[in-house]
Formats: C-alpha cells, structure tokens, sequence
C-alpha cells in the first residue's frame, strides 16, 4: 500500500471530486429552520452514502432531531495504531440576507484566482456550507474514497461521526456522546476538521479553541409602553436602565468586571507568547480587510490581537432590542427592554459557572422598580490540546508533506467548536484539529468559499495521515 498512489489517485481525480462536493452543497441543509429538515436528512444520506462507497458501512443514528451520520471500521486486518475518531458536521448556516450573495447560496460557483498575490482569492467554489463544513468533510470522504480505489480499503480503524445539529448549538450531541460511549471510549484521538490555516501556503494545526456561553437577559419595568411625555423621568426606561447596567461589564481597561470571570483562565506561557510573536501576523492588515484602520486595535490591556484571540476570554452584546423600532418617531417609554450576551472561554473555565456568576452580577445590579429575566441558551467547554503527543507530530508530519512546506504551525482559534471540549470531559479524548480554511473564506456569511487549493491540501493531508496512523503501529 504507497500513500503515493494515493495521492497521485485524488490528483488524478480532482475534478470528479469537486463536482461531488458541488452535489452536497446543492443540498440546503439548514438545520435551525424545520422547513429544511428534509434536506437535512437528505445531505446525511449523502454523507452516508459516500462512506459506503468508500467500503465502510455508515448508517444514520437518531438523536430526536437530525440524525448523525454514524459508522465504525475495523480499518485493515494488520493495522495496529491509533484507533480514530473523526468528526465533522454537515448541516450550514442559514444564508440570510440572500440579497448581498453574488450567486444563490445552494447553486454552488466556480470562480477563477482574482491574482496570485498572497492576499487575493484563489480558484474557490463559493456555496453556503462550502468550507463550514462540507468542503472540510469532503476533503476527508476523498482520501477514504482513494484508500478503498488504491489498497481495496480504508486502512486505519475508525470511527465516524458527522453530526447535523452543530450550526444549531449541538443540543442532542451530548446525550449522544453518552449513549454511545462505549464505543467511542475505544478511540485513542479524535481527529475534526472545521478549523483553518495561518494562512495561504501556511498549514496548521490547531490546538485549543474557546468555549462559549451565550445569555439573553430581560429587564422589565411597566407592564405597559408609556407616553414618553407623562411618564419620562417619573419612572425607569428599561432601555436606559439596561444600557447603563451592561456599559458595567468592562473597566477602562477593557477587562470584564464580574467577580471570579478569570479565576481559571489558562495563563499564557511565555514560550506560547513568544513563538505567536514569530508567526508575523499583521493585526494592521486584518483590520484593513474588514474596513478599519490601525485605531481599532482595542481589547483586554496587555495583551496582543492574537493573545486576545486565543487565549483570553471575552463577553460580547450580540444584540440589543427593545421598544419602537419602526419607521418614523413613536415616543414611547417601553415596557421592556433585552440583549444578547455572550462569553467566549478559555481553558479552564466552565460556562456552567461563568453563566451563574453573569446572573448573579446582574441581580447585584438591578434598577430600581425593575425586574430580570433570564435565559441561558446553552454553550460548550473550551478545548485544550497536547502539544507533545505522537498522534499530534503524525498530524504535523501529514499536512506540511501534503502542503510541499518544511514544517506546520501551531495555533490556537478564537472560535469554538464545542465537540472538543465535550469529548475532553466525557471520553478525556484529546482532539487532532487539521483544518483548511481561510480567515477570508467568509464564514457563516454571504458568498462563503472554499478555495480549490485548500481542498487540494485537505485531501492530501487525510492521506497522509491515515499512512502516519498506520506507521504508527
């Protein structure tokens, strides 16, 4: 069995696997809107079935909502290394607002390189899902579709799970987890793919994500909208009133306010600040790319843009509502008032207690004549990664071959992927993140893309990788 063929098989075939990937992502698989609960299923069965075809018999498990699409393989009869988890999801975003998309969202696009300059998009295909995370999944179904052509199988034990609630905050996966845990405390790593690359031409792997814990608070007054006129100043603007409490959440030096929010934080160790200093990443530049200029370098004192991204914790208003918000005047003092708040984490802070400690500062906090209301709409553990391990140089190994580059960085993403921290504290699992994305890749936004050569890449390091699990043994 050479990997060489392997690889020399998806070059071969790349076209044919582009057009299949084109084929899922023509699948509108929204998984937060019930209307597309059909296609979801529908982009499982896909799934599925390019697993069969592969030679490894996947099903699809119930979870009470969209399925999981589930399958466990003994991999070659003289394998003897790591046993392999691998995850991915294959529901997507919603595309709202379709108006600001170049091309329908689910008729996926071939557009050519706009240069060959290292911050100019290269040849991509531009659909919802494209890169978070069908193109990531894809790229792994491709390497176990040219296993089965060139050694009449895939050759590493494994198991598979690709779930379609993740884009839906994963409510059933952790019952799941649960349920099946006999069978996945048998793998020794878990390999996902749904993270990026430091860059173009610049392979990763990433080794820790933030965990999240998203709130929606109320603050209630009246039980009535009131005439500005009579009633303005003679009893509390729950608009007001929220405003100023939530202004509280930071001090001057943008560090958040709530007692005991960074009593567990992880603290950076001084080889970590140093080798993030030597990837030479341009804070300036990515400002640039999103509209602002240097001023706009804000956050917690002390710290870097790529420190405050990665390591440090954060809380965010994702949205605030309230009163009239039609067109025209309507001066009203209204009966209510509300906000999305939000807590990315860091290891090893618990979003169960992050959310208590939030709800707690709030009622320390109250208005005068007002009343909270709270709803926590759940989270996930931030996920920390061994740096040291063996399978973690085999990951490194696999994707700098598949790249043509000496050596692969090592990073951390502001992100969160809640599967890894869940599987840390149920299975005490350690999770390899081989990912292929573009920080321009527009997730979870209008005209997202996956380019073609990070396609390419994510093919060849699946390849690579199984070889490097199997020389494991």
């Amino acid at each position: 069995m050479s990997v060489k063929a392997v690889v020399d098989l998806i070059n071969q075939h790349e076209k044919d696997a582009v057009q299949r990937l084109v084929d899922w992502l023509s699948i509108p698989s929204v998984s937060t809107d019930p209307e597309y609960a059909p296609d979801v299923r529908r982009a499982a069965e896909w799934c599925a079935a390019q697993l069969r075809e592969a030679g490894i018999n996947a099903e699809l498990r119930e979870t009470g909502g969209h399925p999981i699409v589930w399958a466990e393989h003994e991999g070659a009869p003289d394998y003897k290394g790591p046993h392999v988890l691998f995850y991915g999801h294959y529901d997507v975003q919603p595309p709202d607002p379709l108006e600001l998309w170049n091309s329908p969202p689910f008729e996926p696009v071939i557009l050519p390189a706009d240069g060959d300059g290292p911050d100019t998009p290269g040849e991509r295909i531009v659909a919802r899902g494209a890169v978070d995370d069908k193109g990531q999944v894809a790229a792994f179904l491709e390497a176990c579709r040219a296993w089965k052509e060139v050694a009449g199988g895939v050759p590493v034990r494994m198991t598979i799970m690709i779930e379609g609630e993740e884009e839906s905050g994963s409510v059933n996966l952790e019952r799941f987890v649960e349920k099946h845990s006999d069978t996945l405390n048998k793998a020794d790593i878990c390999v996902i793919s749904d993270t990026g690359m430091l860059g173009r031409g610049k392979p990763a792997i990433t080794y820790g994500v933030r965990g999240l814990a998203y709130t929606e608070v109320i603050l209630h007054a009246g039980d009535q909208d009131l005439h500005s006129g009579q009633w303005g100043g003679r009893c509390p603007n729950p608009i007001n009133e929220l405003t100023k409490v939530l202004a509280q959440l930071w001090d001057g030096d943008r560090r958040v306010t709530i007692p005991g929010f960074y009593d567990n934080v992880l603290g950076l160790t001084p080889g970590e600040r140093e080798e993030w200093k030597s990837l030479g990443f341009d804070q300036e530049a990515a400002l640039k790319r999103i509209g602002l200029d240097s001023a706009a370098d804000v956050g917690e004192a002390g710290f870097s843009a790529l420190e405050r991204e990665w390591a440090r914790p954060t809380c965010d208003i994702n949205g605030i509502y309230g009163g009239y918000m039609g067109k025209g005047a309507k001066t009203v003092i209204p009966a209510w008032a509300a906000a999305k708040v939000s807590f990315r984490l860091v290891a090893n802070q618990d979003p169960d207690s992050i959310v208590k400690a939030f709800r707690a500062w709030l009622d320390d906090h109250t208005p005068p004549g007002c009343r909270w209301e709270f709803h926590d709409h759940g989270g996930g553990w931030p996920g920390n990664v061994s740096t040291e391990s063996k399978e973690l140089e085999a990951a490194r190994r696999a994707i700098a071959t598949a790249a043509g580059v000496e050596k692969a960085a090592l990073i951390k993403t502001g992100g969160s992927i809640p599967v890894v921290g869940l599987l840390k504290k149920e299975l005490d699992l350690d999770t390899l993140l081989v990912g292929f994305g573009l920080d321009d890749d527009r997730v979870h936004s209008p005209n997202e893309k996956f380019e073609l050569e990070c396609f390419r890449i994510g093919m060849r390091t699946h390849a690579h990788l199984m070889d490097e699990f199997m020389r494991m043994g």
